[in-house]
């Protein structure tokens, strides 16, 4: 049996954060840089870890809210890979986000009805679920007027 260390760690998540082969189970690899890049080579590389929870309360965040690039902080207990080359892998018992990753357009759903948000314009598109063009809001807070709108026959 190899040794084990309970550890916290930074880093940032690699790629969407995806079901583990059992119940309630998520994996996903963690990048983590030296902290302080002036104390170790140039070329130092980071240092990947393959990271899995059984936690269900981690794993649903994990599936639900984390992107790739978001910075974590994690704890949890170091394993040691059975496989030579391997990544050594973390079982998470603990997890707070440092630093969202933000994107410039989001797509929210309301009912039936369907709207993207863009961080550069003000006026919000709306479309049916179906993909049919409802209007244009001037701003988030005139959704809900043209919605009615539209549902009354009305064009918007």
């Amino acid at each position: 049996m190899h040794p084990q260390t309970h550890l916290a760690i930074n880093g940032y998540v690699d790629a969407v954060p995806a079901p583990g082969t059992g119940w309630g189970t998520v994996v996903f690899d963690l990048i983590h840089s030296p902290a302080d890049a002036d104390a170790v080579a140039p070329d130092a590389p980071d240092i990947v870890y393959s990271c899995t929870t059984a936690d269900p309360d981690l794993a649903d965040v994990l599936l639900r809210e984390i992107q790739p690039g978001d910075l974590l902080h994690v704890t949890g207990t170091v394993v040691q890979p059975d496989a030579p080359g391997a990544p050594v892998g973390i079982t998470v018992d603990g997890l707070e986000v440092l630093e969202a990753v933000l994107y410039d357009l989001a797509l929210q759903r309301y009912g039936i009805y369907l709207v993207v948000f863009d961080a550069d314009r003000d006026q919000v598109p709306v479309f049916t679920a179906s993909g049919r063009w409802v209007g244009e809001a001037a701003s988030p807070d005139a959704i809900g007027a043209l919605i009615d709108t539209w549902e009354n026959g009305g064009t918007p």
